[in-house]
């Protein structure tokens, strides 16, 4: 007996040691993950905040030369002669973005409803990959494909060479519905059931459904996706470098050609020296500054939803 004892408190004793030991190992893994998230952050923050400096460092100084005043409404851009306005490329890019969230907007989140609420298995299945795949098309094909068909079209039916304000909204509206898409989609999706079987209990409609109870539910998701949108459009370069006509002027006209500030940084970086090189920088400060007032924004109007 007294041997079956002692045998039992060493099994004891060995079973609480692996417990333990394996209880430490857990607890060191933990702890060396939750490690490696918190880098993971630090790099993203600290890579903004890297970019920011190096922008504003070749680029604040050349404003502060140039003339902050004469930088931001000058409507002249010639390099050669030491004069710098970037107005039209403000207007081209705001004019350009407004255009392709007024456009991509809609058709996203109605098509996001359609998938989400509507769309037979059949159907879905067909249209989900279609949707994924526009996301991964580079935006190069998209231009090439604005300037081989939307350029042609739009020059035959109104004329002016096709090259237009009007071909970077069409191409811009294009390629930020993916994004729009997908995650209004995500966003319909979380809205809980209970609302929705609530609704119709009470007599409500479908679609009154859609647009009264599951769409207000998922705003904050359907902002984010705009957000993004608003990202995506004006960041855009190389599509809009095709179709857009490059043209440093402000547009009065949808069928007028246009230059966008990611454009103008583009085309002149890879032979611009001195002065008009550090003024390429400063376009970069103003895009930088742009898309944070904007994302601020949109953040805060985003949080008082929720609220």
């Amino acid at each position: 007996m007294e041997y079956q004892n002692v045998e039992n408190k060493v099994q004891v004793n060995t079973d609480g040691l692996k417990f333990k030991s394996e209880f430490n190992f857990k607890k060191i893994v933990e702890r060396m993950v939750e490690k490696v998230f918190v880098l993971s952050s630090m790099v993203s923050i600290l890579s903004i905040f890297a970019i920011g400096v190096f922008i504003f460092y070749k680029g604040f100084p050349a404003i502060l030369k140039v003339g902050a005043i004469d930088f931001l409404t000058g409507t002249k851009w010639m390099p050669s002669a030491d004069i710098y306005g970037i107005l039209p490329m403000i207007v081209g890019s705001l004019l350009g973005t407004l255009g392709a969230i007024l456009l991509g907007v809609p058709i996203g989140i109605f098509t996001a409803i359609f998938l989400a609420e509507f769309a037979p298995k059949k159907i879905y299945n067909l249209i989900k990959p279609a949707v994924e795949l526009l996301a991964g098309i580079p935006s190069v094909v998209y231009g090439f494909f604005g300037l081989i068909v939307i350029v042609p079209m739009i020059d035959n039916r109104f004329g002016g060479g096709g090259n237009s304000l009007l071909a970077v909204i069409i191409i811009l509206g294009v390629m930020i519905l993916p994004t729009v898409i997908n995650i209004t989609e995500n966003a319909i999706r979380s809205v809980p059931k209970d609302y929705k079987e609530a609704s119709i209990a009470m007599g409500v409609s479908h679609v009154q459904t859609i647009f009264k109870v599951i769409l207000p539910a998922a705003k904050s998701g359907i902002l984010a996706a705009v957000v993004l949108g608003v990202g995506r459009a004006v960041g855009e370069t190389m599509a809009v470098i095709l179709v857009a006509g490059n043209t440093p002027m402000i547009p009065s006209s949808l069928f007028h050609r246009i230059r966008t500030l990611t454009a103008n940084i583009a085309i002149e970086m890879g032979y611009a020296s001195g002065l008009h090189q550090d003024v390429l920088f400063s376009t970069g400060v103003i895009l930088f500054v742009f898309i944070m007032i904007l994302n601020i924004i949109l953040n805060y109007y985003s949080r008082k939803v929720e609220m």
